[in-house]
């Protein structure tokens, strides 16, 4: 199973905005600059989550995009559905259905069972999970979701790399 491209870009867009919530909008150059993207997509991805209503955008020299809510309020869940739509859509069965008009399995299929529940699964995690519980580094991130791969990240470690986030998007000065 895998994220299409746009969700797993768009994502990453989407978080480049949350972390500047309380700054000057973000232009799409800025934004495209910073996630190593071509303008012209940034501006597709932009232009999907602000008609997902996740970000609004504001015209002119000082204009660019901000969370339509504050990032507490936004779910990874949300946002993922607004850039490439449900894991496992109902249409999903009748664009497999082999070498026949209609899946010989449609009316009774254990497959489609089995993907219902993970898309379902996914969905009530992703839900709990909001743009501003992703503002953290991938340790930090993983010892958050409780992962054992990270078991050894320090306290220490956790807040330099916090430390070190806030300052490159602005937040605090350097050594602060």
């Amino acid at each position: 199973m895998q994220l299409s491209s746009q969700e797993e870009y768009g994502l990453r867009c989407l978080l480049q905005v949350a972390r500047h919530e309380d700054l000057e909008p973000l232009q799409i150059a800025e934004i495209a600059q910073r996630e190593g993207l071509s303008f012209e997509y940034t501006a597709k991805l932009m232009c999907s989550l602000r008609q997902g209503r996740l970000v609004i955008s504001t015209r002119g020299q000082s204009g660019g995009y901000r969370l339509a809510r504050p990032a507490s309020e936004i779910s990874i869940w949300e946002a993922v559905t607004v850039l490439g739509g449900p894991l496992f859509s109902d249409e999903f069965c009748s664009s497999h259905p082999g070498n026949l008009r209609d899946c010989i399995h449609s009316t009774d299929c254990s497959v489609r069972a089995l993907w219902r529940w993970v898309g379902n699964e996914i969905s009530k995690i992703l839900r709990h999970i909001s743009l501003a519980d992703m503002d953290r580094h991938e340790k930090p991130m993983g010892l958050w979701l409780g992962s054992d791969n990270f078991s050894t990240v320090t306290n220490e470690e956790f807040n330099k790399t916090k430390a070190n986030d806030l300052v490159q998007i602005g937040k605090i000065a350097p050594n602060q």
